[in-house]
């Protein structure tokens, strides 16, 4: 399947009522996943809610999933806000879901597609958007080596788990998907 063709099929989804529905239960598990999260230090925080985005991107394609993670950071920060709202983080996630979506859906999961997924979201997100917004919002360094450190560190475990959660899903893909 094409870039566009992929693009083009995902959006079609956003008038069925199915991927709606499983829609908005994969932004409530983000939700309840991202208020789990352990907060290390105010710069260092690990999150496994990227799974629930990872499983929109499998299911419903690269435009749902990046509607499914815009939404889900709404909703998070209306339900629990935590400082003041910044769109850049809304965006950070819509671009994650779109990556995952590109790399998942209507594909094999394979550890090497899992683990490039991984790579390219961590990089895009991790290394470059946040960076850029947390200069914006506090003027901090556009590189950071603990930035660099955390994202390396984390990258094992969150392939590992992506790869387990999604290849376990695979079966599931075919008979929720449209």
């Amino acid at each position: 399947m094409s870039f566009s063709e992929n693009i083009r099929e995902s959006a079609k989804g956003l008038k069925k009522v199915r991927v709606l529905t499983g829609s908005a239960l994969l932004i409530a598990i983000d939700v309840i996943i991202d208020f789990a999260r352990i907060v290390v230090s105010n710069i260092f925080e690990i999150s496994f809610s990227f799974l629930a985005i990872a499983m929109a991107g499998m299911f419903y394609g690269p435009v749902v999933a990046a509607v499914v993670g815009a939404a889900a950071d709404i909703i998070a920060y209306v339900i629990k806000p935590s400082g003041f709202f910044f769109p850049g983080f809304t965006l950070n996630m819509a671009v994650m879901g779109f990556i995952y979506g590109m790399f998942f859906y209507k594909k094999k999961i394979t550890l090497k597609r899992v683990a490039l997924a991984v790579l390219v979201e961590s990089i895009v997100i991790n290394l470059v958007l946040t960076p850029i917004w947390l200069n914006i919002m506090y003027g901090n360094e556009l590189f950071a080596v603990v930035r660099v450190v955390k994202t390396a560190v984390q990258y094992p475990a969150n392939v590992a788990l992506c790869y387990v959660v999604c290849k376990n899903l695979t079966a599931v893909r075919n008979r929720i998907s449209h």
